[in-house]
């Protein structure tokens, strides 16, 4: 099975591997073709490595230590607590409604596109296990209470743009682009000075872009409810839920894309921006961030 797939277009080389349940592109400027199977060797494992490392369905890791930790105190690693220090600032920033515990809600939903709307008895039962602040994390040590778990997939991705960003910095002094499944991030302008272009993805519509935009520094990073979802009574519930009600955020933007200096930053103010629901243009707007959204 080919893990890694390298393509020559016009003046670039493209580089493509699938990582957190997500197409990964790798643009590289360059006429090296060696050097560019190095770099696209160079962030597949390095992607490869933060999923592993994080994601909650695997077992083993940072992530399941943590939640099978039985309330129990632990020392995180220094990589697993950064993470825990941004999901912190998350938290407070957002006045509660970024919150890496509400993950357990999932207990309760399913967005697979069905209409099965669970019921109030269940969505409470699992409340009881939302909430960032019943969580213990100071001086480097985090203790969790038993049957609430943690999920690092509202920032995950975007971490992983930016480490494997900065890697190859390290390894070349060539234009590139990394893009995980819509979230990039690029090291500066192409060898002619211009942007690269980019394209915004319709909501239902594979391939399709709304919105072509043009970025020469920074990040992009998009959060919506394209592919999760339920639809019943002809009202559509977006998987984006309010760790305080344990319901969907009501009347929020189908997509929102927001500019950065770097990709968790912009990941973080786009999901943000979901949470503000119908308040979301107004939000971003006094955040004075460049973003686009669709609704």
């Amino acid at each position: 099975m080919i893990k890694t797939q390298l393509l020559h277009q016009d003046s670039l080389y493209i580089g493509r591997f699938t990582a957190m349940a997500s197409p990964c592109e790798l643009l590289m400027e360059t006429g090296d073709a060696e050097l560019a199977q190095t770099l696209l060797e160079i962030a597949a494992t390095e992607a490869w490595r933060i999923q592993q490392k994080f994601s909650r369905y695997e077992r083993d890791n940072s992530v399941w230590a943590i939640n099978n930790s039985q309330g129990n105190l632990l020392t995180p690693d220094a990589e697993t607590a950064l993470l825990l220090n941004f999901a912190d600032q998350c938290y407070q920033l957002s006045d509660g409604l970024f919150d890496i515990t509400s993950g357990s809600l999932g207990r309760a939903w399913k967005f697979d596109g069905s209409a099965n709307i669970p019921a109030q008895s269940t969505i409470d039962e699992a409340l009881q296990f939302v909430g960032w602040d019943k969580v213990i994390w100071q001086k480097g040590e985090l203790q969790l209470p038993a049957g609430m778990q943690i999920d690092f997939g509202g920032i995950g991705k975007e971490y992983a743009v930016d480490r494997c960003l900065l890697l190859l910095r390290e390894h070349a002094k060539i234009p590139l682009l990394v893009n995980f499944g819509g979230d990039l991030a690029v090291t500066g302008a192409r060898l002619n000075g211009s942007p690269w272009t980019v394209g915004i993805e319709r909501p239902d519509a594979d391939l399709q872009a709304d919105y072509l935009l043009e970025i020469a520094s920074g990040a992009l990073a998009t959060s919506g409810d394209s592919r999760r979802f339920l639809m019943a009574n002809n009202i559509r519930y977006s998987h984006i839920l309010n760790p305080f009600t344990g319901w969907p955020i009501q009347q929020a933007p189908r997509s929102i894309t927001v500019a950065g200096s770097s990709c968790i930053q912009a990941g973080m103010l786009a999901t943000f921006g979901l949470l503000h629901g119908k308040a979301a243009e107004t939000f971003l707007e006094e955040q004075g961030v460049t973003y686009w959204c669709l609704r």
